[in-house]
């Protein structure tokens, strides 16, 4: 690893599913020397899709790490998910990583998951570049695909290079930085490219896809801009600066163009990494807060010489000791020191790191600030977590994960495995953020919870053969919450009188519907207690019930949301109150209101994307409409039909197999989480039956 932070870049590879960016990665891998074998998504050899549900299935499941060198350069590199289903991947990586490569594919151009990483990445404020892959594919249309992406994902896209033809006339690419073209030698598997004048018939094109180039960016440069308005020659290193600061600022989004399959266009794509990618210090000092006093924020710069900074993106368990992925801030760390967790408010001992190459490791003795690696030996720390110096500590932002939406039953095939499946469900959950597993007392079962169909399935594999815990599984289930469609007010009693000290709370409340703009906040507390009727330590004690009631609502156990909770009074005893009293009155009434205000079932529903020929559009908006599906928006793009709907989960089981039938299997679709909403009350019923 390098020691020089401005030659350090942490990067992304993010797309859409299908869009080739673990074959991105793996000729990334080749060029760079890091493996001298080209791995194959197709053939099941990719070396970034280790596991063997990524070789079966031909898709990334869990974001892999490695660590490569290019051209003096550092490059830490996270391979993530396409598919929705593992958004929690994409989603964790983008929260530690400086700088991310959005892959589009040429005929596909922006598709529904291309939207929602890239979303994730606005979140996170990360700089990125686009590549423009599979030009050499029949329907690939350069032009579209850059203009899709300012107007479907809001983006600035400053082209620096143009495709040399397109389908199977693809043969290289117009370097508009430095006006020449790359021919790439596909018999040498692209390892050798020819560096030529600009072909004549492009000439014209290229002349003004600079000028377009050189106006986005002169804003960023005083004097690239006085070259540029009086027509100056513009020399190449004040262009790259230029840019190089745009991308930084996310202002713009260099693209580039190849075709990973065929060996085109990557090479000069590892040179835009390291030129126009921030390295750790052009970004901001990192933020965070007093782990003692929330409101007091704390930053830390970039430096190995400042206290200690880093945060758990990642667990994967191990049979040698679970890894913790880790991004370092600031500080820098050595094998067997002690670290402190403010979250968990514990110590920490590191006995071993790790520099990851997917699935293999390389040890390390010593890691410092911009470093992402893999360590061994915490105890306490889960995803999320800060470590720090316990000296100077600060808690970081943490990562937000989408609620789960789809259920199953599981249950161990023998009694004797019964106590292997609790600790195996508790393994997954350490690993994987947005898995969730409860015991369901009304049915006796265990039950599980992830982010779709594929999601469930994957994970019911590991549990049977990763953690050899044999298992039955039930059907999918649509995860439900319940919320209240009036106000109501209640008074709550909690008096226990035994041969000691009693317990005595009353606790008076209102619930009311009420939709926060967080989704994180499904149910919003706020006290209006005058004149000390209860003490502080009680007034928190009598919001923690209401948290811990609002897990299992009055209609059917499922999680209550969209609910405003006021506390309008109570009374306390001097000798018998405590908090535990108020904790259980805050329960209790919390339920007991629950049920004067008409409580009523919400739905998951999903954003959907089916993309078909437009021949068999009929079929396939008659079966959508039968399924509640309202379409809001279709575009016809060369004769294929784009479907945007918005549908509820519980009508989509099975939808793969139905319109693969409609469509004799010409059709793709995506589906991702949108919101829960308020479900017709008739069908509720029925969903509350079975």
């Amino acid at each position: 690893m390098s020691d020089d932070l401005t030659k350090i870049r942490n990067i992304g590879i993010m797309a859409h599913i299908d869009a080739g960016k673990t074959t991105v990665t793996e000729r990334v891998l080749y060029y760079s020397g890091k493996t001298y074998k080209m791995g194959e998504v197709h053939n099941g050899t990719a070396v970034m899709d280790y596991l063997p549900e990524e070789q079966a299935r031909g898709i990334t499941i869990t974001a892999a790490a490695t660590t490569l060198g290019w051209k003096d350069h550092t490059i830490n590199l996270i391979d993530t998910p396409g598919h929705v289903d593992f958004t929690a991947e994409v989603e964790r990586s983008l929260r530690v990583l400086d700088g991310a490569v959005m892959v589009l594919c040429a005929v596909g151009g922006v598709e529904a998951q291309s939207e929602t990483v890239w979303r994730q990445a606005d979140k996170y404020h990360v700089p990125r570049l686009c590549f423009v892959n599979k030009l050499d594919r029949v329907g690939a249309d350069f032009d579209h695909v850059v203009s899709q992406a300012a107007s479907m994902l809001h983006a600035c896209p400053a082209v620096l290079q143009l495709p040399i033809g397109q389908a199977s006339d693809f043969a290289g690419v117009i370097d508009l930085v430095c006006e020449r073209a790359l021919i790439f030698d596909s018999q040498k598997l692209g390892s050798a490219f020819k560096i030529i004048d600009i072909p004549d018939h492009m000439r014209a094109k290229a002349a003004q896809a600079r000028h377009d180039l050189l106006e986005k960016v002169a804003e960023f440069d005083e004097e690239l801009m006085h070259l540029y308005v009086h027509d100056d020659e513009i020399p190449v290193d004040l262009l790259q600066a230029a840019i190089r600061r745009a991308t930084i600022s996310c202002s713009i989004q260099p693209v580039l163009c190849g075709s990973a399959l065929k060996y085109k266009g990557i090479q000069p794509l590892l040179d835009a990494v390291t030129m126009y990618l921030p390295a750790p210090m052009d970004l901001p000092p990192v933020e965070g807060f007093d782990p003692k006093h929330h409101d007091k924020k704390i930053s830390r710069p970039p430096d190995p010489k400042a206290p200690f900074a880093a945060l758990v993106f990642k667990i994967q368990a191990d049979s040698h000791g679970d890894l913790y992925y880790i991004r370092v801030y600031s500080g820098s760390l050595t094998k067997g020191s002690r670290v402190y967790n403010p979250v968990r408010d514990k110590r920490e001992l590191i006995s071993r790191i790790w520099q990851m190459h997917a699935g293999q490791r390389l040890p390390l003795d010593r890691i410092q600030a911009g470093d992402i690696c893999a360590i061994v030996g915490l105890r306490h720390s889960l995803t999320g977590d800060t470590l720090a110096d316990s000296k100077s500590p600060l808690v970081l932002e943490q990562i937000e994960f989408p609620e789960t939406v789809i259920s199953m039953s599981v249950e161990p095939v023998t009694s004797a495995d019964r106590s292997r499946l609790g600790e195996a469900l508790a393994t997954l959950s350490r690993e994987d953020p947005t898995f969730t597993y409860r015991y369901d007392e009304q049915t006796s079962q265990t039950i599980m919870s992830g982010m779709g169909e594929l999601h469930l399935q994957v994970l019911h594999r590991k549990l049977a053969e990763d953690l050899k815990v044999p298992v039955r599984v039930g059907s999918p289930l649509v995860a439900y919450r319940e919320t209240i469609t009036a106000s109501a007010e209640t008074e709550y009693r909690f008096v226990r009188q035994t041969g000691g000290r009693g317990q005595f709370a009353v606790v008076a409340l209102r619930v009311e519907p009420y939709q926060h703009e967080h989704a994180d906040q499904p149910v919003v507390f706020e006290s209006k207690i005058k004149g000390g009727a209860i003490s502080a330590p009680y007034i928190k004690a009598v919001e923690q019930g209401v948290m811990d009631a609002r897990t299992s609502g009055p209609l059917a156990g499922f999680p209550v949301s969209d609910v405003k909770v006021t506390l309008l009074d109570g009374r306390e005893h001097e000798v018998d109150s405590s908090e535990l009293a108020f904790e259980m009155a805050g329960s209790g009434a919390f339920t007991e209101a629950l049920t004067k205000a008409k409580p009523a079932l919400l739905e998951p529903i999903m954003t959907l994307q089916v993309v078909v020929p437009d021949s068999y559009f009929g079929p396939v908006q008659s079966d959508l409409s039968s399924r509640r599906a309202v379409i809001t928006h279709t575009e016809i793009s060369r004769n294929i039909r784009i479907i945007d709907a918005e549908v509820p989960l519980s009508r989509m089981f099975g939808y793969a197999t139905a319109v693969r039938g409609l469509t004799q299997g010409r059709a793709t679709y995506t589906m991702q989480p949108l919101a829960y909403r308020l479900m017709p009350e008739a069908l509720a019923r029925e969903a509350l039956k079975t």
